[in-house]
């Protein structure tokens, strides 16, 4: 059984606001079973998989992990939104960049329409000036990889721009954090209530039908490069 198995059904369960009490008895297993599903320890039959998905709604590939989508929807990148009005033409053939690209442009829309809800705009300034910055730091590795690109576009020296950029995203890291967590930063009033960021898998989906499989596939791939690393 998949490794995301036990993850996914313990997520499904906990945005539907149930116990795992009442999730055994629906699906017909003792709550004892379904804990050791929910945590890894047993794998279930084939049946009990179609059961779950057919509890929550979901296909047998999301919760498999096969899919990032709900509908179990595998992705080609024809079939993801384009931005607004970006030209997707301009990679010259090569569909990884569009691919990548329209997975981040799409998560980013939903990101700052949550942001745009949130009383706190402090709170956007902080977060956009940390993607800024990630841009900013990518862009330049590679601008700086053709020794003949004029060093004097940028105005923070080679020596220093690695070390000052990697502390001012820390900074709006920490200022981020600090926000989310109810402390004051400038004239903004601190943050009291951070419900307007309440959110599941299933609310994403209805809201965001365009961009949400985006951010899903975005999670899903960030997540393999972070397993990676461990």
């Amino acid at each position: 059984m998949s490794m995301e198995f036990n993850r996914i059904i313990t997520l499904l369960r906990k945005e539907r606001g149930i116990t795992q009490k009442q999730a055994a008895a629906d699906l017909g297993v003792s709550q004892a079973l379904l804990s050791h599903y929910e945590k890894g320890i047993r794998e279930c039959g084939l049946d009990f998989v179609v059961r779950v998905a057919d509890y929550y709604g979901v296909s047998c590939d999301y919760l498999l992990g096969r899919s990032a989508d709900r509908s179990g929807l595998t992705l080609t990148v024809e079939e993801i939104p384009s931005p607004e009005t970006a030209k997707d033409s301009i990679y010259k053939g090569s569909v990884l960049p569009t691919l990548n690209k329209k997975l981040i442009s799409n998560s980013l829309n939903i990101l700052f329409d949550k942001l745009s809800a949130c009383p706190d705009k402090g709170l956007v300034t902080e977060v956009s000036a940390y993607l800024m910055l990630a841009v900013y730091k990518m862009f330049r590795l590679v601008y700086s990889a053709a020794p003949k690109n004029a060093a004097s576009m940028f105005r923070v020296s080679r020596a220093r721009w690695q070390g000052y950029s990697a502390a001012a995203m820390s900074t709006a890291e920490a200022n981020v954090k600090a926000t989310l967590a109810g402390e004051e930063m400038g004239a903004s009033p601190a943050l009291k209530d951070a419900s307007c960021f309440a959110m599941t898998t299933e609310s994403l989906t209805r809201d965001y039908p365009l961009y949400a499989t985006s951010l899903f596939n975005l999670i899903k791939t960030s997540e393999g490069r972070i397993g990676q690393s461990e």
